[in-house]
């Protein structure tokens, strides 16, 4: 029930008690005090308690209402705080989706890092397994070279005289390096001039002055240009060297007056055709370049090794015996070649040379110039000249180590 309907109540009690007929006065004017009959008391009682209540309900409402907007203020704080925790449930969501897209973004990120390592080693197990395969053919090539290359016991002889001086040579020597002397040959155009001089120095200042005045014998002068000259020399030579297993070298074969050529090679042939002798049948015979020396080729391999296991012979050969000693037969061709520039360090060349002078004159006449310290030449090796007027090709060949 609330105060309003309480109120009501009570005003309605108000009226009905106002309304009720009023005790009869006592004629006696004089009594100093009101004579309440008892329903007035119990009327009366009923008043004030429901006064009582009226306070009460009051008392009850503004409690109500107290706890009202109390709960009105913590309803509010409540929205506050379910607008601050959505708030941070947005936050959290975002963050936890940008955390689920970085992670994702690592996870794809380690997986193309993994596979692109699954890539690199199975290339690398490739590659491995390519040079094992390789390592294993050059070692079976090895094996094979050294085999067929293999230096015999036996050389074929041939007569050398040492012309020169000793030298202690390197104790770590590369037995496979082939030393090369160039000859060069070098066009020279008309009108031009080789000099070599025995300084180097002197070339290389002729050189750097790079124009020169030379005088001639009539008291004219001509103007030439020096310069060094640069060559293309072999820098890398590769020799492949075959073995032929059919063919022995004869030599110690000497050859008399008494006996002609083609005798001696049918007495060889016949003699290393037979089995008694180790041999076997002879395809030809050939003379080589160098004297003494025979090229025997047999129809089998395994004659060729034989004779040479057992590496000479003595052949008779008319009234007289030779003693033959066999070695293999190998040739060689060239497989790489290679070229660096190399410039000359003692030969200048000099162009535009004019046609003025007959061709002896005109030789002499650079030499001594450029024999002069003056003229900042030096003593001269050689001069080579080519005049103007020179018809056809003319070639200077370069040869040695230097020039």
């Amino acid at each position: 029930m609330d105060s309003n309907e309480v109120t009501r109540q009570v005003m309605d009690k108000e009226e009905s008690a106002s309304a009720c007929d009023l005790p009869e006065e006592k004629e006696d004017w004089g009594c100093s005090f009101i004579h309440l009959s008892s329903e007035d008391i119990t009327a009366s009682k009923s008043f004030g308690t429901a006064t009582e209540q009226v306070e009460k309900y009051q008392e009850t409402y503004k409690s109500l209402e107290f706890d009202c907007k109390s709960l009105e203020t913590s309803r509010r704080a409540s929205e506050q705080d379910e607008s601050r925790l959505q708030g941070e449930i947005q936050l959290l969501r975002r963050r936890l989706e940008q955390h689920d897209m970085n992670t994702q973004a690592e996870k794809k990120t380690s997986q193309q890092m993994l596979d692109l390592e699954r890539e690199k080693t199975r290339k690398l197990l490739a590659e491995k397994q390519a040079l094992e395969i390789e390592l294993r053919e050059l070692e079976r090539l090895q094996i094979d070279q050294e085999k067929y290359c293999k230096v015999p016991d036996t050389f074929p002889d041939r007569d050398m005289v040492f012309k020169g001086h000793v030298e202690e040579l390197m104790r770590e020597r590369v037995s496979d390096m082939l030393t090369v002397l160039p000859q060069v040959r070098y066009p020279m155009p008309a009108g031009s001039a080789l000099i070599t001089f025995e300084n180097p120095e002197v070339a290389k200042k002729i050189a750097a002055m790079k124009q020169h005045k030379v005088k001639l014998d009539e008291g004219f002068f001509v103007h030439v240009k020096a310069e060094l000259i640069e060559l293309m020399l072999p820098s890398s030579l590769e020799i492949s060297l075959e073995r032929i297993p059919q063919q022995v070298v004869l030599s110690g074969v000497e050859t008399s007056s008494s006996v002609s050529e083609e005798h001696l090679h049918d007495k060889l042939e016949l003699f290393f055709s037979k089995r008694k002798n180790g041999g076997g049948e002879v395809d030809r015979i050939e003379q080589l370049n160098s004297p003494g020396q025979l090229l025997l080729t047999f129809a089998e391999d395994e004659v060729a090794k034989h004779l040479i296991q057992i590496g000479q012979f003595q052949v008779p050969i008319g009234n007289e015996t030779h003693t033959v000693k066999l070695s293999y037969y190998t040739t060689g061709k060239l497989t790489d070649l290679q070229f660096s520039p190399s410039v000359c360090s003692r030969t200048v060349l000099l162009s535009g040379i004019p046609d003025v002078l007959e061709e002896d004159l005109m030789r002499e006449a650079l030499e001594i110039h450029f024999q002069k310290p003056s003229k900042g030449g030096g003593e001269v090796e050689a001069v080579t000249y080519v005049p103007a007027n020179h018809q056809g090709c003319a070639v200077a060949v370069f040869e040695g180590q230097e020039d």
